[in-house]
């Protein structure tokens, strides 16, 4: 607390400091044709409110020097491309920056007058339910602790694992699950990004990506790219930074609850690698404020980037995580804690992902092949416990690993009057578990599992214009086999069929529309179950599908401005249902552990529908700002009944906004809003948890009342105000951040135990007697959930 203290106090006294040396930043950068790829020579590149600039080379490379450290809109245009903006670019003395920018064709000539609309990110297959951050705008994003998944929950139709986002990461998208998001890094799929994942979902409590490499990220909620397989909510693709050409540099980012080292540059002339490694300290500090759990994990991410010649290119790219959650005895024991101790399972994972990605350019087209390798290892253990919290057997224990080795081949033709897109995916998997778990006195799933098979695909995309470029069309075909399910090789079943639509009806107004089916392989833990007689008892499960309609309207008056309305209806088919409660997965949530573990049936519907209203508006005057609006119904099915159930993302009403202000001199001020309405939650059988909760640390849900009862609404305030210096070579940002300032209860279930002596050395039992095994002379508390916790965090970047 006294480092903390000495930060803030430094921090405060900054502002009487006049520290700023007549330093300069320089940025670099190469561009390139969104189409095929290849390098564009003689492309104008302005940095708006200044005189400085230039012109790209023969490689389609620029540079720019002697610019003055603050954020700038960096514009870029040629003749034949759309012109571009790249708004919020952070000057500093510390780093290069470097920029990889791609332009699309116009594809106009001198006969013909069409009208061009600004797209904000979106492609021709994807003109709508997109939405584009920059790294500087998930760096200096208010409570979102440099996390990408903290920082897309504010985006529109995105909640989090109880609306808001609780302390985990989990993206739910449009009232789907967690588990129906993929993730893209540079083109390549990366299956887990949180630490401490939920095996069988994507979502954990801190994110595995460095923001230091990130140069945008897109999140597209429907009109998925066919190229995507495995999506039924979201596709949330990360382009990554290439290392700079100029010089060795790296950056230093230390906090209250991590540190991280990257660094960059050039290996050699053809050659760019960017690295970095990053150690959180949450062991140390909740050791300090006396917590039962012991957090703690590494994480690691380089990429490389060689350009062969103007028109070749190859990366390879790694990503890998090492997680531990233990606990340790606290100094003082208290229900909570005790709580704590006999339900969560202690956790040792560790995962990556290490790929390769080939670009060619062609003669109107390009060839792209990607090449991967991911793999993650879960290891949970839960024990029982006597009246005296000694351990006295095991309740439950997963050891699990899921290895995938995939392989694409992507071709792509680019004419005047149409674009196509045509690629072919095959990957070999490899799903080992042996799983215990203690359900109940009279249930008890114990097995061992090892499955390996292939998967297969293809598909193509082609995207065309009509009315002088007013009217864009495209349509996709995708299909999807394996070799494991039952009926895995009919893929005629997978044929999923899109079709979207924009029209441009002047320049600041589009209108916009889709329809597309879509489907997913259903998770391993599902498909890897065994029961007691060793049989792959949901080997006769199907491809969950869903079908997606979506229309609205966009106004975009000008490059920093984007207002959008847009409804959305989506179907689901084939949904798992568990054969041991008869409940819908997508009704029980998502917490530590497994999720699909379990005999499962394709037997479940579901469907979320509602509309979305969000503006946007650039960093321009030193201003930005974004609100969104969203109303939300998600329901699903279960085994026995067709009645429609709202799911454990029904949210109803999700409220986001977020302004930050430049205010000069160094001082940046965000802040940012969040409301969700309550989450649905199932009420506890008491008596059933009565007899459950000595033996497995479980409580047993009343599911005759199946997610009936609501939390109350989450609502978040967070702030936070940066100060930055650049010296001659260096740079240092000192930042607070906020997380619920404003202290607003932030709400969750009740948790159940049982009442503990004063000493907590015992259970109090009704009769002076021992608890007996069954509960059923033990005093049944239920423990407040709720949260008022503000979390402040002081921390510093340094950029060399």
């Amino acid at each position: 607390m006294r480092t903390a203290w000495s930060l803030l106090l430094v921090f405060v006294a900054s502002s009487a400091l006049q520290l700023n040396a007549q330093s300069t930043g320089t940025i670099t950068g190469t561009v390139r044709s969104s189409t095929t790829q290849e390098v564009l020579a003689g492309v104008t590149v302005r940095i708006e409110g200044t005189k400085l600039g230039g012109f790209t080379s023969t490689k389609g490379e620029f540079t720019v020097k002697n610019i003055p450290p603050k954020s700038y809109t960096i514009v870029l245009s040629s003749v034949g491309y759309k012109p571009k903006s790249l708004f919020n670019t952070v000057i500093t003395s510390g780093n290069v920056v470097n920029l990889t920018v791609e332009l699309e064709p116009t594809f106009s000539d001198a006969q013909t007058v069409t009208i061009e609309a600004y797209t904000f990110g979106k492609r021709s297959e994807t003109p709508l339910s997109v939405q584009s951050l920059t790294t500087e705008e998930i760096r200096s994003n208010p409570g979102g602790n440099f996390d990408i998944s903290r920082v897309l929950q504010a985006l529109p139709g995105v909640g989090g694992a109880t609306g808001g986002a609780s302390f985990r990461n989990d993206i739910t998208v449009r009232g789907g699950g967690p588990s129906e998001n993929v993730y893209y890094l540079d083109g390549i799929e990366i299956p887990q990004i949180n630490h401490f994942a939920t095996q069988g979902s994507a979502g954990g409590p801190a994110g595995i990506l460095n923001v230091a490499f990130i140069e945008d990220v897109n999140l597209s909620s429907s009109s998925f790219g066919s190229g995507y397989d495995n999506a039924l909510s979201s596709v949330i693709a990360v382009t990554q930074k290439e290392g700079n050409k100029e010089k060795l540099q790296g950056n230093v980012r230390v906090s209250a609850t991590e540190v991280a080292l990257t660094f960059d540059g050039p290996i050699s002339e053809k050659t760019t690698f960017i690295a970095s490694a990053r150690r959180s300290y949450l062991d140390l500090l909740f050791t300090a404020i006396d917590l039962p759990i012991r957090p703690n994990f590494w994480d690691f991410q380089f990429k490389t980037t060689t350009q062969f010649d103007n028109k070749t290119s190859l990366t390879v790219l790694g990503v890998g995580a090492i997680d531990l959650f233990e606990f340790g005895v606290p100094r003082e024991r208290t229900p909570e804690k005790e709580f704590v101790l006999r339900a969560a399972p202690a956790v040792e994972q560790w995962n990556y992902t290490i790929g390769a990605a080939y670009k060619k350019s062609l003669d109107n087209g390009q060839l792209f092949i990607t090449l991967s390798r991911n793999m993650f290892d879960n290891q949970l253990l839960r024990n029982e416990k006597d009246n005296a919290g000694n351990v006295i057997g095991v309740g439950f224990r997963v050891n699990s690993q899921e290895i995938e080795n995939k392989g694409r081949i992507e071709y792509r033709h680019f004419t005047r009057d149409l674009s196509m897109k045509a690629g072919v995916q095959a990957q070999y998997s490899k799903y080992n578990n042996a799983t215990l778990n203690r359900i109940s006195p009279t249930l008890t799933l114990d097995f061992a599992s090892d499955i390996d098979f292939f998967r297969y695909g293809a598909y193509v995309d082609a995207s065309t214009s009509a009315f002088n470029n007013r009217l864009q069309l495209s349509g996709g075909l995708r299909f999807d086999g394996n070799t494991f399910m039952t009926t895995g090789n009919e893929f005629w079943r997978t044929l999923s069929p899109r079709l979207s639509a924009s029209f441009i009806v002047d320049s600041s107004w589009n209108i916009n529309a889709s329809v597309g089916r879509y489907f997913k392989l259903p998770q391993y833990t599902i498909l890897g179950y065994r029961d007691a007689s060793g049989a792959a008892v949901n080997q006769n499960t199907q491809y969950i599908g869903t079908t997606h309609f979506v229309a609205g309207i966009e106004f975009v008056p000008e490059p920093s401005i984007r207002m959008t309305v847009e409804g959305f209806y989506k179907a689901y088919t084939d949904y798992p249902v568990s054969l041991l409660d008869s409940v819908s997965l997508a009704n029980r949530g998502t917490d530590f552990g497994v999720v699909g573990n379990e005999p499962v049936a394709s037997l479940g519907s579901g469907r979320a529908y509602g509309a979305e209203v969000f503006f946007q508006k650039k960093l321009t005057e030193n201003f930005f700002t974004t609100i969104s609006y969203t109303l939300l119904f998600s329901e699903f099915t279960g085994l026995f009944s067709s009645q429609y159930i709202p799911s454990a993302w029904d949210f109803r009403h999700l409220i986001s906004g977020i302004v930050g202000y430049k205010l000069g001199d160094g001082w940046e001020f965000g802040g940012k809003f969040r409301y969700a309405g309550g989450s649905p939650f199932t009420a506890i059988d008491t008596a059933a948890s009565r007899r459950l909760y000595l033996l497995t640390g479980q409580v047993q849900l009343d599911n005759s009342r199946l997610n009936q009862q609501r939390l109350r609404p989450f609502r978040q305030i967070d702030v936070r105000v940066d100060k930055k210096w650049s010296f001659e070579s260096w740079s240092l940002d000192l930042f607070i951040d906020v997380q619920n300032a404003l202290g607003f209860s932030l709400d969750a279930p009740q948790q159940y135990t049982f009442a503990r002596t004063a000493d907590n050395s015992d259970w109090v039992s009704t009769d002076g007697q021992p608890v007996r095994p069954d509960g059923s002379n033990a005093t049944p508390v239920f423990l407040d959930n709720t949260s008022t916790l503000v979390t402040p965090t002081i921390g510093i970047i340094i950029e060399f």
